[in-house]
């Protein structure tokens, strides 16, 4: 039983967010007779600042629903004194006193027996030219997020651009697209995810850049400008990307000034150094959360962690330590992190390979794509696994998963795992619960041990993606084990193919005086093969890790945002969606690895009449792809494609033979198309950019001449000062001042149908007009505004967008000419 006198301790806390409110309400459950203290510089404790991002972007709608406890709620129910907007300045260790300032001005000092320290850590902001410029923020607490809040309330911005490519700026680029501003990410690494290895982070770059994300990868920021009354940066590269708002997400660094001035110690990393019962170097001073460094269980080297999970572990550890002394060790953390990025979950634990080889580790590592759940349960979806481990005794020191559904338990199985010290072997032994919606027989974890514990114990000899990338084929024999069917649909440059099935059959076709590299799709075939020819004499016989699939991905190049094809896949699909179409006939693929999709495409169209559709849905992210080249090969028609949550949906339509035949490529001429615009309606203007994108993502030159009213589509926002004369006055009171102020050609209602119209185009996640018009001149498309109407309609060359140029009819008559398609809207 604790003693009277042990019982009255006074404990103060400085920091009320995840580790300092915790703390403090095990402290009271452990004494109720303790004086308790919990000092916040900020108005708000105890708040959910992970959903931050959601709230910004409307998912979380009531801001009240980010405070776990208010400071009154939480002071009643606790019975704990709390004093927000109260910073501690000072501490004084031998006297056990802190200094304290509150927002109005006053000072004073409190005394404490026992002080906690969790001041958090503070975003990185450097020093560069224009840093202060309004527009830019950063995102860490609540007072950020009503300034961000305000700001998009108040500007109308269109562009946003985040610096950083780490889990909130990645959650923050979903959040801002969802409120319909373009989005751009600029990163100065070559991959966004630093937590993650470059293959892994590929399926996320796939997956922003589907949904329209601009990436600037390898792009380091050396300045910010005021241009009108939007933003410019600069990159050191001296290239310029414009916006109206910049989150900045690099990074954080530890508050620790206080206990830096107070005496204690820091460590490496230059975070509040702490041993094992988290106490620091001065007596009854104790830390947790961000501020604090402590060993890494598998490196055992000091680390920073920025994560609130074992912030609260500390906290509860700490409390208990401080309540009852220095009897509970903490064990460390390995970091173990999930986000949502668009329709994509992305997660990680342990060490990638990249940093065990950045410290000397000797690792090995294991790939493989499988299913969420049973593939003959409807909507499995893929994930991919990867997971490194000791060559010696196969411990394992990390994973990394990117999917759909799923991936949190996973994730989590493997840092129970890792914290255990488990090997790959023992991670074999782990029970699944397994039911066809959930699972499958072999758990996808049961799977990647299997494949990890094969490789370490050598029955499968590893072939590593950036091996193939480095080696000289000419000194191996590079073998594609896949169908002929896969093979045509694009194979790696020098292999030869060789399907599993035939492989007894055709030993003889394979040198035995040089090293076998084979590979598949995943993997699976590529091990089958290697047991075969392993078993027939071969010696030098390695298998593709992660196959085709993971090769593709890590080695696709990243279209420069500034490549005017670049985007234009998607708007590609969307202007290819057909009105109607004569028949229609659906096809569920979900849950069949390749090339179970493409087998059944061809089985479906084999039986599918002439003229008529196929839409196919497959959990395969490259079957949009492989679909793409099979009607290349064949002479079908790929309408278009799109994702709904991990489902990819592909159209295709079936040709004659003659159109087969008219399918070969087209001169360079033919591929050009024009467009005259009008009107100034915003359904017409909407179905002239579409379509325009659609022509610039099948190549050639793309030209819209833009004439009397459609001039009004290309009228900037915010216009500069403009003498006029009477009718030039006249005709920009009558005529809508720009893109956002288009009437509807049918159902207007005195402006209440073009609010409706973009109302449900935001609901549905139509891109916005104004979205689709840079996105035209993003891929290349050449606006034209005619001279003459501009001169009747009194507008200047000052109000219509800088991209805009200024021609007349011999200029439209040029490129109609030289195009195979004109349309006039």
């Amino acid at each position: 039983m604790m003693h009277e006198a042990e019982s009255k301790k006074k404990y103060l806390i400085i920091g009320g967010v995840a580790g300092g409110a915790t703390a403090a309400a095990r402290i009271r459950r452990l004494s109720e007779q303790a004086e308790i203290i919990l000092l916040e510089r900020g108005e708000h404790i105890s708040y959910a600042n992970c959903g931050l991002p959601y709230y910004i972007g409307g998912v979380i709608q009531q801001r009240d629903r980010l405070f776990v406890q208010t400071p009154a709620a939480f002071a009643r129910r606790f019975n704990i004194d709390v004093r927000t907007q109260s910073e501690a300045m000072s501490i004084d260790p031998d006297r056990q006193e802190v200094s304290i300032r509150t927002v109005d001005g006053r000072s004073y000092t409190e005394r404490y027996d026992e002080l906690l320290l969790s001041p958090g850590a503070a975003p990185l902001r450097p020093p560069l030219p224009g840093i202060d410029l309004e527009g830019i923020f950063t995102l860490r607490n609540v007072a950020d997020t009503d300034r961000i809040k305000a700001y998009l309330e108040g500007h109308q911005a269109k562009r946003a651009v985040i610096v950083g490519g780490g889990f909130i700026g990645l959650e923050m680029a979903e959040n801002l697209h969802q409120l319909g501003l373009e989005v751009s990410l600029v990163e100065m690494a070559p991959q966004v995810m630093a937590p993650m290895d470059y293959s892994m982070a590929a399926f996320v770059h796939e997956e922003l850049q589907s949904k329209g994300v601009a990436l600037y990868l390898e792009e380091a920021v050396a300045a910010f400008e005021q241009v009108g009354e939007g933003l410019q940066l600069r990159f050191q590269s001296g290239a310029t990307l414009a916006a109206d708002l910049v989150l900045l997400s690099i990074g954080v660094r530890p508050e620790t000034k206080l206990a830096q001035e107070a005496g204690l110690k820091l460590g490496e990393t230059k975070g509040i150094w702490v041993d094992e019962y988290l106490q620091t170097s001065k007596a009854h001073i104790w830390a947790v959360g961000d501020a604090i460094e402590y060993p890494h269980p598998v490196t055992g080297q000091p680390w920073l962690n920025y994560l609130a999970g074992p912030a609260n572990r500390q906290a509860r550890i700490v409390a208990d330590n401080m309540v009852l002394g220095a009897q509970q060790r903490y064990e460390g953390s390995v970091g173990t992190a999930i986000a949502k990025v668009f329709d994509l979950t992305v997660a990680t634990t342990g060490l990638p390979a990249k940093r065990l080889k950045q410290l000397g580790i000797p690792y090995l590592s294991a790939t493989i794509h499988a299913a969420s759940h049973a593939g003959y349960y409807p909507w499995a979806r893929q994930m991919a696994i990867k997971v490194t481990f000791a060559p010696s005794d196969g411990r394992i020191y990390g994973a990394q998963i990117v999917g759909y559904d799923g991936v949190d338990t996973r994730i989590d199985q493997y840092a129970l795992a890792l914290k255990r010290g488990m090997t790959v072997a023992e991670l074999t032994e782990l029970e699944q619960a397994y039911a066809p919606p959930f699972s499958s027989a072999k758990d996808p974890v049961a799977i990647s041990a299997y494949v990890a514990e094969n490789i370490r114990s050598g029955r499968m000899q590893p072939l590593y993606w950036r091996e193939l990338c480095e080696a000289d084929l000419s000194k191996v024999a590079l073998i594609d084990v896949r169908t002929p069917e896969e093979y045509a649909l694009g194979t790696i440059p020098g292999a030869v193919n060789v399907p599993l099935d035939e492989l007894r059959e055709r030993l003889a076709e394979l040198p035995r005086d040089r090293a076998l590299w084979l590979f598949c799709g995943v993997g699976v075939r590529g091990y089958l093969a290697s047991n075969i020819l392993r078993g027939q004499g071969y010696r030098e016989v390695r298998n593709l890790v992660g196959g085709i699939k993971t090769y593709r991905a890590a080695t696709t190049v990243i279209q420069r945002p500034s490549d005017p094809h670049a985007g234009a896949a998607s708007a590609k699909a969307a202007a290819e969606q057909p009105a109607a179409a004569p028949e229609l006939r659906v096809l569920d693929a979900c849950g069949l690895q390749c090339p179970g999709p493409i087998l059944q495409l061809r089985r479906a169209m084999d039986e599918l009449p002439v003229g008529g559709r196929l839409e196919v849905r497959a959990t395969d992210v490259g079957f949009p792809r492989d679909a793409e080249a099979w009607c290349r090969s064949t002479g079908h028609r790929f309408v278009g494609s799109r994702s709904e949550g991990g489902v990819y949906i592909v159209q295709l339509e079936k040709a004659s033979v003659c159109a087969q035949e008219a399918s070969r490529p087209v001169s360079a001429g033919q591929r050009n198309k024009t467009f005259i615009l009008f009107d100034d309606d915003l359904d017409k203007a909407l179905a002239t950019f579409v379509l325009a994108n659609g022509a610039a993502a099948t190549g050639g030159r793309v030209s819209i001449f833009f004439t009397f009213w459609g001039l009004n589509v290309l009228k900037r926002e915010h216009k500069p000062r403009v003498a006029k004369d009477f009718f030039g006055r006249m005709f920009g009171w009558m005529l809508p001042s720009d893109s956002t102020k288009l009437p509807l050609s049918k159902m207007n209602f005195l402006g209440i149908g073009p609010r409706m119209m973009r109302y449900l185009m935001k609901q549905k996640g139509v891109d916005s007009i104004e979205s689709l018009r840079q996105q035209a001149l993003a891929a290349g498309v050449e606006f034209i505004a005619c001279q003459m109407s501009m001169d009747v309609m009194g507008i200047a060359c000052e109000e219509l967008l800088d991209e805009v140029t200024v021609g007349g009819v011999a200029s439209y008559m040029e490129r109609a000419e030289q195009a195979g398609v004109n349309l006039f809207i």
